[in-house]
């Protein structure tokens, strides 16, 4: 029995060792899907992956940016600031701020009272301004919060409203 038990995990463990050599390699072969213009716009960027300028994250928008020739100011976490340093990278007009980049100043606010600590708001959260623990009330760090109301249609007991941040 014992001998079967070792064939099989040796069996696998060659197999597992090839596939990792094989990989290894082509990818060390294979030219990299890397444009480094992508690599310096999505650095400005802020990280937050909260969807406002439309696309799924930072990244696919600043492939966008730089292959579809998208504009450069629909990023309301970076605001500003960001699309001036996009502009200067990539030598276009510096541009007033979207509309989509300009809805979103509001600051998510929890009912503590109504929250069942369900964690649906906090995992959805691309900047982690939502704190609390499983089945513990939650709260927002405003300082943290983008305004992009990801976490209003995760809340089953819709305890979360937005509110202005002025």
């Amino acid at each position: 029995m014992w001998t079967s038990v070792l064939t099989a995990v040796s069996t696998i463990t060659v197999i597992a060792l090839l596939a990792g050599l094989v990989l290894s390699y082509a990818s060390s072969r294979l030219p990299a899907d890397r444009n480094p213009l992508v690599e310096q716009v999505n650095k400005l960027l802020p990280q937050t992956q909260c969807a406002q300028c439309g696309y799924p994250g930072c990244r696919p928008y600043a492939r966008a940016i730089v292959e579809d020739d998208t504009a450069i100011n629909l990023c309301t976490p970076g605001g500003d600031e960001t699309m001036q340093r996009l502009a200067t990278l990539l030598g276009r007009d510096p541009l007033a701020l979207a509309e989509v980049a300009t809805k979103a100043t509001g600051l998510a606010m929890i009912d503590e009272a109504l929250c069942i600590g369900c964690t649906y708001c906090r995992d959805v959260c691309p900047v982690d301004a939502i704190v609390g623990a499983h089945q513990f009330m939650h709260t927002v760090i405003a300082s943290e919060c983008t305004g992009c109301e990801l976490c209003v249609p995760r809340c089953p007991v819709d305890c979360i409203r937005m509110e202005s941040a002025a």
